[in-house]
């Protein structure tokens, strides 16, 4: 099995394993497993008990998958489609965080844990007034390598063979072809182009979202909500930089057919920006939450208001989020890291439509 190989059938479910197994790590501590609960609950024996059981289940099950798949890949020459594995390890992830997210539920409901608190929101009219400014500038790497995969391939164009290979296997040999065209040709770039705009508008939507401010000490939380919104943001717009370098590398051989495609350079580029996106949020959390608190003088002082108990507008074991009676478009999410649609905001349907519709009509370029 070559390196290229190897990278396809180790390094992604590798990432998508550290990703599941590191979820509980990213949430607010008054979200495990997606469940809002009060601050002075975050640290029950319940909760701990759930955590070390869920990265036994997601490490023990995860981890035999991955290592099962390159076993037989590497002793007896039988490759699982590379998709295959992330997706086992991504049920199993979603097991894990199901079961434990019944039994955080369960105890919450059953011993009352909101019983006697107030509950609120809180908002800082500042970050309207004065909200921190987009970084525009980590934009650039990643327009500078559409605009270099645009030029490159204006310049190939009328040298590139009347056969294109438009698609790969696992070991980088093509395995499906179509005459050449304007759209066989440029698709890498129309691609390149649709997935790079998608992630700015994305990030910045995602930067002007609502904040979840802490009600419990709302100056600390907005101070922490504007370093997450930044940090998180540049992370992405890294990340989009290194999908157009990927992309950019699975296009070379495309427009020279003597050439293989090298998974390798196709892949890890996206594995580094992953790893950057998930470092940001080891080192930050969701929201901000595991970030030093900032300002001059003592600490601020607790308001004695908790979150509000909002789990009834989450569905799909905490995933989705659906309140008509919000008018805002994107959310955070309550497990992972960065943001959600609100799926009861018709403008929220028409980008998840649009998010949707990109990657389905793109193939369409090559007929």
């Amino acid at each position: 099995m070559n390196s290229g190989t190897l990278m396809v059938h180790a390094g992604v479910p590798l990432v998508v394993l550290a990703v599941a197994w590191l979820t509980p790590s990213l949430t607010s501590p008054t979200l495990p497993f997606g469940v809002r609960i009060p601050a002075a609950r975050a640290d029950a024996p319940l909760i701990a008990e759930q955590r070390k059981r869920y990265r036994w289940l997601v490490g023990t099950a995860g981890g035999a998958l991955a290592a099962l798949n390159v076993g037989l890949s590497a002793t007896t020459h039988f490759l699982v489609w590379p998709g295959v594995v992330p997706a086992l390890i991504l049920a199993v992830f979603l097991a894990a965080f199901n079961r434990a997210r019944v039994a955080v539920a369960a105890a919450k409901r059953d011993e009352d844990w909101y019983r006697d608190l107030r509950q609120g929101v809180v908002t800082d009219t500042s970050l309207r007034t004065d909200p921190e400014a987009f970084p525009w500038l980590w934009s650039i790497p990643a327009l500078l390598i559409v605009a270099a995969t645009v030029v490159t391939s204006i310049v190939r164009y009328p040298s590139v063979p009347e056969r294109l290979a438009v698609h790969f296997n696992a070991s980088g040999i093509p395995d499906r072809f179509a005459t050449k065209s304007v759209g066989s040709a440029f698709f890498p770039v129309f691609v390149q182009a649709g997935v790079t705009a998608m992630i700015l508008v994305l990030a910045w939507f995602s930067f002007r979202a609502r904040p979840e401010l802490d009600p419990a000490r709302p100056t600390d939380s907005a101070r922490r909500h504007r370093r997450f919104s930044v940090r998180a943001v540049i992370s992405l717009l890294v990340l989009a930089a290194c999908v157009d370098l990927s992309m950019l590398a699975g296009a070379w051989p495309i427009w020279h057919t003597d050439q293989k495609l090298s998974p390798v350079l196709v892949l890890l580029p996206i594995l580094v920006g992953l790893a950057i996106v998930v470092g940001v949020a080891v080192r930050t959390g969701q929201g901000g939450s595991r970030l030093p608190a900032e300002g001059d003088g003592a600490p601020e002082g607790n308001t004695g208001v908790v979150r509000r108990d909002d789990d009834r507008y989450w569905h799909g074991a905490g995933s989705l989020y659906v309140n008509r009676a919000d008018p805002a478009l994107l959310v955070q999410k309550r497990f992972g890291f960065g943001w959600t649609l609100n799926f009861g905001n018709p403008r929220a349907l028409l980008l998840f439509a649009l998010i949707v519709g990109l990657p389905l009509a793109l193939p369409l370029i090559v007929r």
